[in-house]
């Protein structure tokens, strides 16, 4: 069974050979940089000192190259535009060395400034002009971003301001998902999972918009988990507007790229904390399953792709909601925070959801156990997740700087060791 007939079995709750497994076929399923230069060195496949490409310089993910891919058995491709997160293209690449010394390569318009302590300020689109809407603490791992709040006038609020990162796809960018989708699919034999962007409502990553020079509108975190209450109005007009936008990009993108991919990433943000979720299933029901619904629904009528959610934390209570929005794959499958267990979902929810995700604790066991410790969990969680299919083995969330390479190593011995069918049930 090649990869890509393997996921097929799995996101349709049949059994596959062995448990499919992803590591960077998106944003949220990968590994920091400096992991995976620790990695590739482990396992032999680059001389002391490759650098390794940044290939998402917000959560500064690193590329899991085809060599890495292959030495993995990992079964999943992303399929990704041509900007980052803070709006540079990633093309023309040229040396950088992190804070712990780690070579790597970044795209050209990834250009920083030191501030006085340490810290470094990254630039939307690369452009030094501009104010910075990145910061990197100084010895730290990752981009936060910056809130450039304009003043807000309730009484001259615009939609429009709202939906700047949110435009038809570009001739160039629909080109370039047409000859990347049939280079994957022709080129090799891998699920391929997209990310065409624009149909995350509320992803607050996104809300502080690290991508434009002069973001305007409501900006600022807080103040927009506040207007999903206070202008609860203004915020539906533009889940409305943007809902027209993504689905009209849908339609541009399945022209473009038709039945070659298997699963489209619609939605990333986080409706969950460690202890419970932060929104009401009436509040979701309200304000956001009637776009999941709307792109589910198109997706699921014109197309034969699997819909992905990814929502951190406690998200049980609105598993019910997801599933009636038509999401078919739920991520990163957080089974320490509050009602996540296992066993527990897979008896309420495994026939209905495919679970992508909650191979393994990256919070606690994965950089900070023992390898026993990670080979234990992850017998436990395929143990759990796999009988009868409707499960895609990956770390919960992006695998962390400082994971130690032996874990790593561990979990992919177990992932091997106890991922064939038929698996051990509970």
């Amino acid at each position: 069974m090649n990869p890509r007939e393997r996921v097929m079995r799995a996101l349709n709750h049949q059994e596959p050979d062995r448990v499919p497994f992803d590591l960077g076929g998106s944003v949220v399923t990968g590994m920091h940089v400096s992991t995976v230069y620790r990695l590739r060195q482990a396992l032999g496949l680059d001389a002391p000192g490759a650098p390794v490409k940044v290939i998402e310089p917000y959560q500064m993910l690193g590329e899991i190259g085809p060599d890495l891919v292959e030495a993995l058995g990992v079964d999943v491709l992303p399929l990704t535009g041509t900007s980052t997160m803070f709006g540079f293209r990633n093309e023309g690449w040229k040396p950088w060395v992190a804070f712990d010394g780690i070579p790597l390569l970044v795209p050209e318009g990834f250009n920083t400034d030191p501030e006085p302590n340490g810290d470094l300020l990254m630039y939307p689109e690369g452009d030094k002009t501009a104010p910075p809407s990145g910061r990197m603490p100084a010895g730290g791992w990752y981009f936060d971003s910056i809130i450039r709040q304009p003043p807000l006038d309730d009484a001259h609020l615009n939609v429009e301001d709202n939906l700047e990162e949110f435009a038809p796809l570009s001739a160039a960018e629909i080109e370039h998902f047409q000859s990347e989708a049939e280079r994957l699919y022709t080129q090799t034999d891998r699920a391929i999972l997209a990310n065409f962007g624009g149909t995350g409502f509320g992803d607050i990553a996104l809300v502080p918009a690290p991508m434009l020079k002069y973001p305007k509108g409501i900006r600022d975190v807080e103040e927009w988990y506040v207007s999903t209450v206070t202008r609860r109005d203004y915020i539906y007009r533009v889940f409305e507007r943007q809902s027209e936008i993504a689905l009209a990009n849908l339609e541009t993108a399945y022209r473009a790229v038709g039945d070659r991919i298997t699963v489209v990433f619609i939605s990333g943000t986080d409706f969950g904390m460690q202890a419970a979720s932060f929104i009401s299933p009436k509040a979701y029901r309200d304000l956001y399953q009637p776009f999941h619904k709307a792109l589910n629904d198109w997706v699921h009528r014109h197309t034969p792709w699997k819909t992905f959610i990814h929502t951190c934390g406690s998200v049980v209570n609105l598993l019910e909601d997801f599933i009636a929005a038509g999401f078919d794959i739920l991520n990163p499958v957080q089974c320490s925070a509050a009602g996540m267990d296992p066993f527990a979902l897979k008896r309420r929810f495994g026939e209905r959801i495919v679970f992508w995700g909650g191979g393994v604790d990256t919070q606690r066991t994965l950089p900070f156990g023992t390898p026993e410790q990670v080979r234990a969990e992850v017998r436990e969680r395929i143990r759990a997740f796999a009988p009868g299919g409707g499960f895609v083995f990956n770390t919960i969330h992006n695998i962390q700087p400082r994971t130690p390479v032996e874990n790593l190593l561990a979990m992919f011995e177990a992932l091997r060791e106890y991922g064939q069918y038929p698996v051990e049930s509970s």
